[in-house]
């Protein structure tokens, strides 16, 4: 796993994801792929999840030890190891050094590529994880697995390991779910993260820069924060000071009775390490996000198709407003809900289903919780006179995507296919590529000039529709069919250039 750091110049602070601790390491492996990710199989599914949703007990008291609540947890979050093969490529920007190798090395130097005998690196990262069901589902961050080719999960209770599969993930607000094969396991109890309150001790509890289970005590420092210097999209996050590190991405952030109340996620710090500012994702946001990928294969959101910005005192006097409470819209999607319900630019959103809305940022997340078809009543201020509107919500145009990792895979060294990678069609490549809306399949993203599947006429643009007979539907469908083939010679059925072609690509000849 790569480490994904931003730095902002001058005094501010940088913004580190806790879990992104990773190192380079050489290995024999030139070419790896992904465990294709269940997501179809995980459709329709449910997980069953210990919950007690009372308010904690904020009697004053202080305990003399959190030894009880630690042995309680602990056994609960899992320490995560990943690996990532690295392809190295070509110097564009330096041809001339790319044809200075090639005469050192002749034909062990192409694309890029150092052959027999040369290793190509691999990534190595760790994060933790919370098991929430005993028969193995585990919340984590997207950013601790997100384009590992192995996933390793081990128990700190009692050392055992077990390879992890991705059930979905989602970039947007960087929750990840695992699934490992187990019964019994320990569990951590939810708490209710709407009920919890500025001044609630916390504990958090990580593999941070992977020494071991370490646990760290703290406050929630604040509530609903927005994420600073990350792209997230859905950040409704819990500030506290527990000490969080690399590492700890993923982890547990729990109350004083042990239930989990958030996933820890990232920091804000000047040299990397703990300086007293962290963030976890709201256990009811992680549960959400979470519940959607095991029951229906993705994350839903309601949408609304409104831009929106925050009401400052400025605008507020522009539009001659008492209060600046609430939002402004400043465009409204042509054909979209909000379109059809009437809703126009200057509008000033105010309430969301009698919850007020106090920015974009939580307008954008009430109203992704919703459901499509779900109707939700506006209160909105029109040229300074309240009105009342319902719209009925769609879904989220790129729901399909924005529940799964990036999902570029390239098949291994000792299967079918090597050399592709090939990739989800995404909206932009229907667009790059003149791919029909309707057409469903893997899109080929790179071929090596060397493979037998380059010679076989399989470029970068087209989509695999089949494999060895079997229906493609998109990127896991075709790693996990090259997977099972039984020989290395492959049938693929392609759409190419507005037109449909078979292709025979034949691993087994002399190269």
């Amino acid at each position: 796993m790569s480490t994904q750091m931003r730095r902002i110049l001058g005094r501010v602070p940088a913004v580190w994801r806790a879990g992104t601790l990773s190192v380079a390491v050489a290995s024999l492996a030139f070419i790896g792929i992904t465990q294709a990710q269940d997501q179809d199989d995980a459709k329709g599914k449910s997980v069953h999840l210990a919950v007690n949703d009372k308010p904690i007990n904020r009697d004053g008291k202080f305990t003399t030890s959190f030894a009880p609540v630690v042995k309680k947890v602990a056994p609960g979050v899992v320490n995560i190891f990943t690996e990532t093969n690295v392809k190295q490529t070509d110097y564009p920007q330096l041809p001339f050094l790319n044809d200075q190798l090639r005469r050192f090395f002749g034909d062990d130097f192409d694309s890029g590529n150092l052959r027999r005998g040369f290793r190509a690196p691999k990534q190595r990262g760790i994060g933790s994880g919370v098991i929430v069901s005993k028969d193995g589902y585990i919340l984590s961050n997207n950013h601790v697995v997100e384009k590992a080719d192995e996933i390793k999960v081990r128990l700190n209770s009692d050392d055992r390991e077990y390879t992890a599969k991705v059930v979905g993930a989602d970039p947007k607000s960087d929750v990840a779910v695992l699934k490992i094969d187990a019964k019994d396991l320990p569990v951590i109890e939810l708490a209710d993260s709407d009920k919890i309150e500025v001044g609630d001790l916390v504990l958090a509890i990580g593999n941070p820069f992977d020494i071991g289970q370490t646990v760290t005590m703290g406050m929630i420092s604040a509530t609903g924060r927005a994420g600073r210097g990350v792209d997230i999209d859905y950040a409704d996050f819990i500030q506290t000071d527990a000490a969080i590190n690399p590492g700890n991405s993923g982890g547990a952030l729990v109350d004083a009775e042990g239930r989990l109340i958030g996933i820890n996620t990232y920091i804000v710090s000047m040299s990397g390490g703990n300086q007293g500012i962290g963030f976890a994702i709201p256990v009811n946001l992680a549960r959400t996000v979470m519940e959607s990928i095991i029951q229906h294969g993705r994350v839903i959101r309601g949408y609304l198709g409104i831009w929106l910005q925050d009401l400052n005192p400025s605008l507020a006097n522009e539009f001659d407003l008492k209060d600046k409470s609430g939002v402004i819209i400043t465009d409204v999607i042509p054909g979209s809900p909000a379109e059809k319900a009437g809703l126009k630019v200057e509008d000033i959103v105010t309430e969301l289903d009698g919850k007020p809305a106090k920015d974009s940022r939580h307008l954008k997340l009430q109203v992704g919780a919703l459901a499509p078809d779900a109707r939700a009543r506006l209160k909105i201020l029109r040229d300074g006179k309240p009105k009342t509107i319902e719209v009925t919500l769609k879904e989220l145009p790129d729901s399909e995507q924005t529940s799964r990792t990036d999902r570029r895979r390239e098949t291994p060294s000792d299967e079918t296919l090597q050399g592709v990678t090939v990739g989800d069609i995404t909206a932009a490549a229907r667009r790059q590529w003149g791919i029909p809306r309707e057409l469903e399949g893997a899109l080929v993203m790179q071929v090596a000039p060397d493979s037998a599947s380059y010679e076989a006429g399989l470029r970068p643009g087209d989509v695999i529709l089949e494999l060895n007979r079997q229906r493609v539907r998109n990127a896991e469908d075709a790693v996990a069919l090259s997977e099972k083939a039984k020989d290395k010679t492959t049938l693929l059925r392609v759409w190419s250039r507005g037109g449909t072609r078979y292709l025979v690509v034949d691993e087994g000849k002399g190269r």
